[in-house]
């Protein structure tokens, strides 16, 4: 099994695109802002370059590894080591590959796995950080529901793009 890269980078992309739709006024921008505490002139300070570059980066990062969370195969090949080229891998493997290699590589699959990392990863995270730093509930669904959004839709995108 070989990463699709076009896949990794593309999920790593979603989101910007949907924070931009998101984090708008039109949409929870304002709620968020007034719930977290952000400014105007706080928004205007940071280095929006930085800022756009190293989440990117990040979100690149998230799309690498989710594809570990949607793609039961990786299992598989991590069972033999990682390579299934090597000499001394056994026929039983191919055999299994096979019969299940495309099991569950459907956008659909993705997608559930990804609301899944979003419920039982995202919310329990951000929910402490939340409680702890006294946020809002606002503050903490917009930000739980935006990641949520973000991974079910990476991994419909990673799982689904065979």
């Amino acid at each position: 099994m070989e990463f699709n890269y076009l896949a990794i980078a593309v999920a790593g992309l979603v989101p910007l695109v949907i924070g931009f739709l998101w984090y708008n006024p039109a949409l929870f921008g304002n709620v968020w802002m007034r719930e977290s505490g952000m400014t105007e002139e706080k928004m205007k300070s940071g280095n929006m370059a930085v800022i756009f570059v190293l989440s990117l980066i990040f979100s690149v990062l998230l799309s690498f590894f989710l594809q570990f969370l949607t793609i039961h195969q990786t299992g598989a090949v991590q069972m033999i080591g990682g390579d299934p080229t090597v000499e001394g891998i056994l026929p039983s493997f191919q055999a299994f590959m096979d019969d299940y290699g495309t099991n569950f590589r459907t956008y659909k699959h993705g997608a559930l796995h990804g609301l899944l990392a979003g419920i039982f990863i995202v919310l329990p995270i951000m929910g402490t950080n939340g409680l702890f730093e006294r946020k809002s509930w606002k503050h903490i669904f917009i930000n739980v529901g935006y990641w949520t959004l973000v991974l079910t839709i990476m991994g419909a995108i990673l799982c689904g793009w065979v």
